[in-house]
């Protein structure tokens, strides 16, 4: 495999996740600002994944990681 099947591979693995977490997010019952909010920082972590992928997915990452720890009140950030 040469470095852009590669590459294409890594986007395309971070692309599965991304569509996971907005699944996630649209499934919370959440309040339209609390919700507007998850939205924002997944579309964010879409533009930086033009530009760092590994940023992105770190900041996905801990988004991800929010949702697991936060319960009821996702929109709390530590």
């Amino acid at each position: 495999m040469d470095r852009g099947e590669d590459d294409l591979e890594l986007y395309a693995v971070f692309a599965a996740r991304l569509k996971q977490a907005h699944a996630r997010v649209r499934a919370l019952d959440l309040p339209e600002p609390a919700a507007a909010t998850l939205t924002r920082r997944l579309l964010v972590i879409t533009a930086a994944a033009k530009h760092d992928l590994a940023h992105a997915a770190r900041r996905l990452d801990r988004l991800m990681q929010e949702l697991d720890e936060a319960g009821p009140d996702v929109t709390k950030r530590p």
